[in-house]
């Protein structure tokens, strides 16, 4: 609207809070710097004067203008720049223009937001607001005509209702009698479904009716036009509805083919892009509607089955490097999870074992706990005793049950896996090795020292003769004799050892990779350990400062450094 007529230069968005209205002035802002680049867009909160002013010295200092420093200065400052020629073709966004004292002021609050908004011939200015006086107050009263008028009633004056219809006409070229017509033809029972499911959902009087209903005419067109834009949405049902990246979404016959699909749904207002990222979000009324849609027509089973297989392919291995990708596939891995726990496949088993591994490394323990056993449970029941995937869920499950506390329940596990391997794998084979070492440090956890000890030993030394100095296998083993070491009372044995293995991934790590801090850690312990209590500070106060940047408040890894470091603190008397 505010492109279309000159003399439009001020409209607003009204409706109750949680509709929508935000996003449907996001949706212009995006929309007029695709298609209007020669337009300047500002964003200004009016939740509070305090909101108002920083988002205007934020535009004073992005706007060729100068100030005495005064706050009120500065924002007529920009008032007055906006309202000149110099400033060209602007939208202005005025977010939650809620309290009407603090925007047009009031005896008791000297100043307004409004008496420092501009006016230009070349300027568009947007209100959201939940005030039906507010908006008529800001934007007038100009009557819609007849055709619009019935449209928006039938819609409820819904935003996302709004937003879905709207693109469905800009698609299609449709006269708005007709889109009302199709709406007044949508199958009835189904919309009375999705009403039921939306009640909850939002806060308008009849808006279910809306939502659904728009949503079954753009879907039906959907599914006539684009068949991978339709699949891919089925897809999307399974998952998140926020925070979706783009290489999540199954392949299609060919990259351009899967780009038009994802321009179809974002055209239909069914997805969001996150500005000029590759991560989508879809409104979770749009998200409802599509498994309702799904489960009225039998399919729900088959869409979650495929989405299981095909999250199962694509999920990451808990790997350092890949601890971006699995941070933001994880949300819809558990949600699959979730909406799958009928289905009896080796995939969700396989998502349920990748994402346990990824859980422990971000420090989620107890998560990471119970999708193991899930994976073990099912690997139980369908493989031999001797079947590697078994008896790696058994293994990883083992290092989840220690990491929690569960030091008897690994150590149980970790014996029978090794009792098997034993049987059946040579000395040197790295799944037997990798077992041995992870019973040791249970067994260490345990107070079974000399146990960790002498199993360490072996271990280590089949490593030395198989592996490179550098090989990551060798150095953790190295690392755990070392721990073990020092537990026994071995502190000289333990320091050289960790300085060693500090010394190798030094040259092979990153500074922040969890391996080398890990063995940082330790060695600042044993230097503790061996009186030399300056330089366990000094190393842990590395760790502690590179953790804090990469690691999670609570995660337990960045608190065992500052537990050890507080103690290394007392140590050098510095209380």
């Amino acid at each position: 609207m505010l492109f279309m007529r000159k003399e439009w230069r001020k409209a607003a968005i009204v409706g109750l809070g949680g509709v929508g209205k935000t996003q449907v002035a996001l949706q212009l802002a995006y929309w007029t710097k695709k298609h209007r680049p020669e337009f300047s867009i500002f964003w200004v909160p009016a939740l509070s004067s305090a909101t108002f002013e920083q988002a205007f010295a934020a535009m004073a200092r992005k706007l060729p203008i100068q100030s005495g420093g005064d706050d009120d200065d500065l924002k007529q400052s920009v008032r007055r720049y906006l309202s000149s020629e110099a400033a060209g073709p602007w939208l202005l966004v005025v977010d939650n223009v809620d309290d009407s004292d603090i925007f047009f002021g009031s005896a008791g609050m000297p100043g307004s937001i409004s008496e420092y908004l501009p006016e230009s011939d070349d300027g568009l200015t947007l209100f959201t607001t939940r005030s039906r006086e507010v908006a008529v107050s800001v934007a007038g009263s100009d009557v819609i005509r007849p055709a619009a008028a019935e449209l928006l009633k039938e819609l409820t004056y819904l935003p996302l209702a709004i937003t879905q219809a709207a693109a469905y006409i800009n698609i299609k070229q449709v006269p708005l009698a007709e889109y009302v017509e199709l709406l007044h033809g949508t199958q009835q029972d189904i919309i009375g479904l999705m009403s039921k499911e939306f009640r909850d959902k939002t806060r308008y009087p009849g808006s279910q009716n809306a939502v659904a209903t728009t949503w079954l005419v753009s879907f039906g067109q959907i599914r006539k036009s684009d068949n991978a834009a339709a699949d891919l949405l089925s897809f999307i049902s399974c998952i998140e509805p926020k925070g979706i990246p783009q290489s999540l979404f199954p392949s299609s016959e060919s990259t351009e083919q899967l780009v038009d699909a994802i321009g179809t749904l974002c055209a239909y207002a069914f997805l969001t892009r996150r500005g000029d990222s590759k991560v989508f979000d879809m409104h979770s009324l749009v998200h409802l509607a599509t498994r309702i849609w799904a489960q009225r027509e039998g399919l729900t089973a088959t869409t979650e089955e495929k989405a299981t297989r095909h999250l199962a392919t694509v999920f990451p291995s808990d790997d350092y490097a890949n601890r971006n990708v699995w941070r933001e596939y994880l949300p819809h891995g558990l949600r699959v999870l979730q909406h799958s726990k009928e289905l009896d496949i080796k995939e969700r088993s396989d998502l349920l074992f990748w994402i346990g591994r990824c859980l422990r490394a971000d420090g989620r323990i107890k998560e990471s706990a119970k999708s193991l056993e899930e994976a073990c449970q099912w690997r139980i029941r369908h493989f031999a005793k001797d079947h590697p995937s078994r008896l790696a869920s058994q293994h990883t499950l083992a290092i989840a049950y220690q990491a929690n506390g569960q030091v008897q329940e690994a150590i149980e596990l970790l014996e029978q896996v090794v009792a098997i391997q034993a049987k059946t794998l040579t000395q040197e084979h790295p799944d037997r090795l990798a077992s041995q070492h992870e019973l040791a440090r249970a067994y260490q956890a345990n107070g079974q020292v000399q146990e960790a000890v002498e199993l360490l030993e072996q271990v280590v030394a089949i490593k030395a003769k198989t592996l490179t100095q550098e090989h990551p296998s060798r150095l953790a083993s190295q690392h755990e004799l070392a721990r073990a070491y020092q537990a026994n009372g071995q502190v000289q044995e333990a320091v050289e050892l960790l300085e060693q293995v500090v010394a190798i991934k030094a040259k092979t790590l990153t500074q922040e990779h969890p391996d080398r801090l890990a063995s940082q850690h330790e060695l600042a312990r044993a230097y503790q350990a061996n009186g030399q209590v300056q330089e366990a500070v000094e190393l842990l106060e590395q760790v502690v400062a590179i953790k804090a940047k990469t690691l999670t408040q609570e995660h337990p890894s960045r608190l065992a450094s500052q537990h050890a470091l507080a103690i290394a603190y007392q140590a050098n008397g510095q209380v």
